[in-house]
């Protein structure tokens, strides 16, 4: 494949959440493989990559978050009337409409239709829904990152769905694995990785830790992602029994003996694949996009109505599992090589 010209468009352009994460590798990735790659984002949370031109074109109010997007897809429109690149695909990560691809990370928010019509009564719901529209309509593909993404905006956009590709999951990088042991039948880790903690479930995660301690007073329950002093009302009736490890760039997935998700609403959930790639079984509420990859040899993945007694007694049998979880694999190089194709076609049609 020839050297392809790429420009990504992401507001936050580092590790710093489960999009940029995605964005982060695949730009790595796409630069590796020899194409020429930029980066046009608010700002980037990182040192620049070598080989990777950035321009950060400066940090935007975050609210009301629709003016936020708004005066952001403005900026980046001025730059690129400013610094034409003809020839480059240009991929959205964002509330676009000047790009040829989109990658939608998220639910639509075109789910708030499903509400009563006094609640749609609103500036902010009106923007939000026409900023989401404008950035399906204009690309030529639009790329969900999980099957769940994709079925959702089906639904909800049935007229722009022949621009849906197959999804394009997030890859995961490998760390280190969890040794094979057998968890003591009073103890055992939890963990629960999540900063946006109310959607990821874990107010569950905590009801449920504590009621498995009725039966295994020893179990210990891990929390990376949210700030202590967000969440330690949570814990306000327990005695010891868990560690609140505050935001770390990449958690230490084998020091868990379970990873434990029961989420509200996650589009795909890249610290599952995480887990399972370092060979850590997982428990996970349905409406995860990986639940698709989480076989029973790797876990479970329980209704998100399913009572308090049903994940109990479903993180106990995780927990007493013998058999070594398979490990899950998906490379960056991959995700990279997908892209790439779709790039060539719009390359070899809309540029020219």
């Amino acid at each position: 494949m020839s050297q392809l010209e790429v420009i990504h468009v992401v507001r936050r352009y580092g590790p710093v959440g489960g999009m940029e994460r995605y964005v982060w590798e695949l730009t790595h990735e796409l630069q590796a493989l020899g194409h020429r790659v930029s980066v046009i984002c608010e700002r980037c949370h990182l040192e620049k990559p070598e080989g990777i031109a950035v321009y950060e074109l400066g940090e935007i109010a975050p609210r009301p978050r629709w003016l936020s997007l708004l005066r952001f897809s403005r900026r980046v429109a001025r730059f690129l009337a400013d610094h034409p690149s003809p020839n480059s695909v240009i991929h959205s990560h964002e509330r676009l409409n000047i790009h040829h691809i989109t990658t939608f990370h998220g639910p639509p928010f075109a789910t708030v239709l499903d509400k009563p019509w006094w609640r749609l009564i609103s500036l902010r719901i009106a923007m939000q829904l026409f900023l989401e529209r404008r950035e399906l309509s204009t690309p030529r593909y639009v790329v969900p990152n999980s099957q769940f993404i994709s079925k959702s905006l089906a639904h909800y956009y049935p007229e722009l769905a022949q621009k849906l590709t197959e999804p394009i999951v997030p890859g995961v990088v490998p760390g280190a694995l969890r040794e094979p042991s057998q968890v003591p039948p009073d103890g055992g880790i939890v963990g629960f990785v999540g900063k946006e903690w109310q959607r990821k479930g874990l107010p569950r995660v905590v009801e449920t830790v504590a009621a498995l301690r009725r039966s295994r007073p020893n179990v210990q329950l891990y929390v990376v992602g949210p700030a202590a002093a967000d969440v330690a009302a949570l814990f306000a009736d327990w005695q010891g029994g868990y560690k609140l490890m505050g935001w770390r760039e990449a958690a230490s997935y084998a020091a868990f003996d379970v990873l434990l998700h029961p989420a509200k609403a996650e589009p795909y959930g890249m610290v599952i694949s995480e887990a399972m790639a370092a060979k850590v079984p997982v428990l996970i509420s349905d409406v995860c996009g990986a639940a698709a990859h989480v076989t029973a040899a790797s876990g479970a993945v329980l209704p998100l109505a399913a009572p308090l007694d049903a994940w109990v007694q479903a993180l106990d049998q995780q927990l007493s599992r013998i058999e070594p979880v398979p490990q899950f694999e998906r490379s960056w190089r991959t995700v990279a090589q997908e892209y790439a194709e779709i790039y060539s076609e719009i390359q070899t049609g809309d540029l020219k």
